[in-house]
């Protein structure tokens, strides 16, 4: 299935050079000439990036924010084009995902949308819902009977069998058929629809978990689409609550991640998720610490990385979808309430409140930073 996206640009120059790069990565663009077109298509047809030019600022504002308030396409990667004079706080402001500097070369541009892709693959899957009637058990303060009408890997859609649940989060028992044992994963209520039906938002999914659900739903769809391979990163500073990686290829700010870091024969993962994406050159990353399984996951690759700092361990990081919220930040997502490392954690805290200034000048702090903590 082809990725779609949706450009919105007057400058032919931008869409000649998008149209090539996004073409070679697969990706089909629709360019509109006007917002009012772009509005009128985000409303009708579902579209996995939403690219916006922002000479225009108002224009390219209203489109993101006419993106977000259509269901079929509020989770859209937003990603908006701007002058060095706009920068990077101006991207954000105007509601985008990704902020891309202009102008920018074919190869440079297509180093960025990589991770793009890959993270916009990973969104449609984890949409990806396959309609079907699976007995569920849920557990709260009481316990509700209910039957799914469709399961995807971020959630599902289910009808209550009697009376209905008002509680959230609960926890959800399901037999998916033809594996071995019961799934028992933990979600919240996400929407209501008529008395007796809900929609569920899977929460802290275990690794082992996700696999289940992602080995059962490709085993349901005719030719499953593979992931695109992982992007390789070098580690430049390291905390106890996160990381910054350099890499041509970074993920959008907000995005979920998972780090992996290959030493010997062992490999050590942790969940993460972006909270500054510098495009062309690095990202930093804060550790996702809520559940007893992610901190020891995030613990286990902290210390690996501080053992083998001198060994340059190889790692790699592949996106898990994005953060999203209705009630967000003005950058496409809410501060992760699923961190621990709170405001005593200065790498993380200097990715928080410096995700808008320029890489030059983060950088340095960055690297002031460092110091004084080595001195």
């Amino acid at each position: 299935m082809t990725l779609k996206s949706l450009l919105l640009s007057a400058d032919e120059k931008t869409v000649r050079t998008l149209r090539r790069v996004l073409n070679d990565l697969e990706i089909d663009v629709e360019h509109c000439h006007t917002a009012d077109d772009a509005v009128r298509r985000i409303t009708r047809q579902r579209y996995e990036a939403i690219i916006v030019d922002g000479a225009k600022a108002e224009e390219a504002r209203n489109v993101l924010g006419a993106a977000k308030a259509a269901p079929v396409n509020k989770r859209a990667l937003a990603i908006a084009l701007v002058e060095g004079s706009v920068g990077m706080k101006g991207g954000f402001e105007m509601g985008a995902h990704f902020v891309l500097h202009k102008p920018f070369a074919v190869e440079r541009a297509k180093a960025s949308f990589r991770a793009v892709r890959a993270l916009m693959k990973r969104e449609r899957r984890l949409q990806m819902r396959v309609a079907v009637q699976i007995p569920v058990e849920c557990f709260g303060a009481s316990r509700y009977k209910a039957t799914t009408l469709d399961l995807c890997e971020g959630g599902m859609a289910i009808r209550f069998s009697g009376r209905a649940a008002k509680e959230s989060p609960l926890r959800f028992s399901l037999a998916l058929p033809g594996a071995s044992g019961a799934l028992d994963i933990y979600g919240e209520l996400a929407w209501g629809g008529s008395d007796d039906h809900a929609g569920v938002r899977f929460k802290n999914a275990s690794d082992e978990q996700r696999k289940v659900l992602r080995d059962w739903l490709n085993s349901q769809l005719p030719e499953p689409e593979p992931d695109d391979p992982p992007v390789i990163c070098r580690l430049t500073d390291l905390s106890l609550g996160g990381c910054y990686l350099t890499t041509g290829s970074p993920f959008p700010r907000g995005a979920r991640v998972t780090l992996s870091a290959k030493i010997a024969d062992a490999e050590f993962r942790a969940a993460g998720m972006v909270l500054v994406a510098h495009p062309e050159f690095g990202m930093g990353l804060e550790f996702l610490q809520s559940t007893t399984e992610q901190r020891q996951q995030a613990q286990r690759l902290i210390a690996t990385l501080r053992e083998n700092a001198d060994k340059s361990p190889a790692l790699q990081v592949e996106p898990d979808g994005m953060e999203m919220s209705s009630a967000d930040d003005g950058c496409g997502f809410q501060a992760s309430s699923t961190t621990v490392s709170g405001s005593d954690d200065a790498l993380v805290e200097l990715f928080r409140r410096k995700f808008e200034v320029p890489v030059e000048n983060f950088l340095a702090q960055m690297r002031e930073q460092r110091e004084q903590i080595s001195s």
